[in-house]
């Protein structure tokens, strides 16, 4: 008996040292990345030596103490535990998808190309002549020419186009959406861009940008938002502060990662860059280092690996952040979405407001700066988007973790479903019932707070 109770014993306090020594290193970690990005010259290498060899070090603790068989059980434990629940959680909340229209096929659709776009994916997938062989009229941008494409686009319209689209990134896309909105024509996305993230929302092929064109004889149609920033459209995101002021400088596009590193210091630490202030509809927030405004809220505050579950919300995602030392971002790194440092929160208007008289914004990745205020608004149902029947899908949205509906559900408590990135009552009819661009619901949204995904999430009540 007592040669039990001093194994458990022992396994307890295992178990806790492994836990210290884990958080430790995390913040260790997380101080390490904060000084890389926030400085220069020695403090800078002392960081990325602290990167490094905390997670080293805490491993040696863990091999020496001969912690590690109890460390690596305690993270498969942890593992199962995780993917559990996510799995409880995504049952519980299931997510109605866009819904998709039937519509004739175009008869004088006009596609914009870039060749130069994502590393030549024009060329490589052979869009051009694809494209006209399904009967399109294909516009080949001139990489080395400034092209305003938006005057393409309407060019093409006045010429009778009754589709547009477009094979390039993301700000090309959000040029032409536009256009196509203001007509009320279907839209094209085809992934010829790099990351795509817009084309992977819509559910379509990001390997074969060439399964695209199928919509043009094989699609249906779907209505999603329009963001709106300073009078220009985005698809996906507008950003303002650190990202839009390093966007902004001549060396950005060709040196993506050195540009940055050469900015975050003088820009993370206050030498330069202007502090920013928003207004949504609720929530005000002051002083803040960076402002990421999206079209339809993400799964997580970090956008460039995560995705929105849907694009016909008619809310905007709002991500603040401002962290001023190593702790705040130990703090983000740890707590993540509960970090006192990151505010996330969803409006269907966002005023941003500074003491600079413009300020920099990034629209989809492209730079621009505006005058101030800025106004970001939606548009719900603006854009008709044309799509295959036959396409990929987006995957299912890891649903954040929430424990004590785990709990609710582990004792057959089902949780009230949630509205919000993947999750909530199916939106109202679509404008397709009514003008172009018409909003679905008058009534203005029932806004609550989740408590482990702090977002203010909007819920469209219908009868």
């Amino acid at each position: 008996m007592c040669a039990a109770l001093t194994l458990v014993g022992e396994g307890i306090v295992g178990g806790l040292l492994v836990l210290a020594f884990g958080v430790a290193g995390a913040a260790l970690t997380a101080m390490g990345t904060w000084w890389v990005v926030s400085h220069r010259g020695a403090v800078r290498l002392w960081g990325t030596l602290l990167v490094v060899g905390a997670p080293v070090a805490i491993l040696f603790i863990y091999a020496r103490a001969d912690l590690w068989p109890t460390a690596l059980v305690a993270i498969a434990l942890w593992a199962a535990a995780v993917a559990c629940a996510r799995t409880a959680l995504r049952s519980a909340r299931r997510s109605h998808g866009m819904r998709a229209a039937a519509r004739a096929a175009p008869r004088h659709p006009v596609l914009i190309m870039n060749p130069k776009s994502g590393g030549g994916k024009v060329g490589r997938f052979g869009l051009v002549e694809k494209g006209e062989a399904l009967g399109a009229r294909v516009v080949l941008l001139d990489p080395e020419v400034v092209t305003d494409v938006a005057a393409l686009a309407r060019r093409a319209v006045a010429e009778g186009a009754d589709l547009l689209g477009v094979a390039g990134g993301d700000g090309t896309q959000a040029l032409v959406a536009e256009v196509a909105a203001e007509h009320d024509l279907p839209f094209l996305v085809i992934s010829a861009g790099t990351r795509n993230h817009f084309a992977m929302d819509l559910g379509l092929d990001r390997e074969d940008p060439a399964r695209c064109l199928d919509a043009l004889v094989d699609g249906e149609e779907l209505r999603v938002d329009l963001g709106s920033v300073g009078g220009h459209a985005f698809v996906n995101t507008a950003s303002f502060g650190v990202y839009a002021e390093i966007v902004q400088r001549p060396e950005y596009r060709d040196a993506k990662a050195d540009s940055a590193l050469a900015a975050l210091p003088d820009l993370l630490l206050g030498y330069a860059g202007t502090t920013l202030d928003a207004a949504t509809d609720g929530t005000r927030l002051e002083a803040q280092q960076a402002l990421l405004i999206s079209n339809n809220p993400y799964s997580s505050p970090e956008p460039m690996g995560a995705r929105r579950s849907r694009l016909d919300l008619g809310v905007l995602g709002v991500v603040g952040i401002r962290v001023n030392n190593a702790a705040q971002a130990a703090d983000v790194a740890l707590r993540g979405a509960r970090a006192a440092g990151l505010h996330i929160l969803t409006s269907r208007q966002v005023v941003v407001g500074s003491a600079a008289e413009r300020i920099a914004v990034a629209v989809d990745g492209e730079a621009l700066t505006l005058p101030t205020p800025v106004t970001c608004s939606v548009r719900p149902g603006a854009l008709r988007v044309r799509v295959p029947r036959l396409r990929p899908g987006a995957p299912p949205v890891a649903p954040p973790m929430q424990w004590s509906e785990v709990l609710a559900l582990a004792f057959k408590r089902r949780p009230e479903p949630e509205s919000g990135p993947g999750n909530g009552p199916e939106p109202g009819p679509g404008p397709e019932s009514g003008p172009a661009g018409a909003a679905r619901d008058a009534r203005p949204p029932v806004r609550r707070h989740n408590e482990a995904y702090p977002v203010f999430v909007a819920d469209w009540r219908h009868p």
